[in-house]
């Protein structure tokens, strides 16, 4: 019984001991704030489109024999799109290379018997007359073999045109024939949006066109993929909206695969001039209450501390709190996991 009362003393101790020294402190991951003059900005959805955007169509007439693309499909610059049936066209090709190489034969021989003529003529041995026949034979057949060549080289270009190619490197945004139509010269094949000439038009208000600056980076977000990119204030519209007075901001994007023309992407725009701003990690974010938090350390303790976002650079925030100072340590790993005044133990700095 004495045995049984020492060993339940020593567990109370044992347990009154771990409760009172309390759970060990989190390991967390920390990096330091630093401090920049860059402008606030503020999110504003624009759509996708292409820039450049080539309609194709057929400079010759005739049966379609395929077509080698489908909507959506990327192509590179001189890739086929269409080919047109050149059936006919090749006889007619065969047929004027027979007929200049009968005009060949006919002009060695009237060359032969002009130069004969002219022999005979500085002798008086023929008359003039005859001369000049022989002359305008020879002369003549000449002007037939250019003509004729003229008329083999239209054809050739014609199968040329046969074969319709790319423009540029491209995606198909529209496809308006299929095999087995005949199309007119002048009809319309497929229509290509440069993959090179990506851009974001998003509507802004006038009055922020004192903070826009042309060729200035801005982050941008593909809302569809959650996918943040980085764009290029490229140009603004000529044209202002006239019931809401927005001007249109072109900003240009990188290539990307699989988006489509129309779809939404989030920009956000400078917004105010630069000011001193603390920059924070966006991976230090955590939300409680729907609001935005971060944690800092403080004498070995998490301290959490509201932050009021006032400008977004791709993985980094912009922040106004007067509390942030550079060198400050913000929890970036671990903060999940983390609550006020919770013992933390820093393992390394990113």
């Amino acid at each position: 019984m004495r045995v049984l009362q020492i060993l339940l003393l020593i567990s109370t101790t044992f347990i009154s001991t771990a409760f009172a020294e309390g759970p060990p402190p989190a390991k967390v991951m920390v990096t330091k704030v630093t401090q920049r003059e860059i402008s606030e900005n503020r999110s504003f959805l624009g759509l996708l489109y292409y820039d450049r955007v080539s309609h194709v169509s057929s400079e010759v007439s005739g049966l379609i024999n395929t077509v080698k693309v489908r909507e959506g499909d990327r192509v590179k610059e001189g890739g086929p799109l269409v080919s047109i049936n050149t059936e006919i066209l090749d006889k007619e090709i065969s047929l004027s290379k027979t007929r200049v190489e009968q005009i060949e034969l006919r002009i060695r021989h009237a060359e032969k018997n002009y130069k004969r003529l002219e022999e005979l003529y500085s002798k008086s041995g023929v008359s003039e007359r005859d001369y000049d026949d022989a002359l305008y034979t020879y002369q003549d057949s000449l002007k037939e073999k250019q003509a004729s060549e003229d008329g083999l080289a239209k054809l050739l270009i014609q199968k040329r045109k046969s074969e319709i190619t790319a423009p540029f490197d491209g995606v198909i945004l529209e496809k308006k024939v299929d095999s087995g139509e005949w199309v007119q010269q002048g009809k319309l094949l497929v229509s290509i949006g440069s993959t090179k000439d990506l851009f974001v038009r998003v509507p802004v208000a006038e009055t922020l066109m004192q903070f826009i600056n042309i060729g200035e980076k801005v982050p941008v977000e593909i809302n569809a993929f959650k996918k943040e990119i980085t764009g290029t204030i490229e140009d603004i519209d000529p044209t202002a909206d006239p019931q809401t007075k927005n001007i249109f901001l072109k900003v240009r994007i990188p290539s990307m695969e699989k988006v489509a023309e129309n779809m939404s992407a989030t920009v956000f725009v400078p917004t105010s001039t630069k000011k001193q701003l603390s920059i924070i990690p966006r991976d230090a974010l955590i939300k409680f209450q729907g609001k935005d938090f971060v944690y800092s350390v403080k004498d070995g303790k998490a301290t959490i501390l509201p932050v009021n976002i006032v400008t977004y650079l791709g993985e980094m925030i912009g922040v106004d709190n007067p509390y942030f100072v550079p060198g400050m340590p913000i929890v970036v790993e671990g903060n999940e996991r983390l609550r006020p005044d919770q013992p933390v133990s820093i393992e390394g700095e990113n």
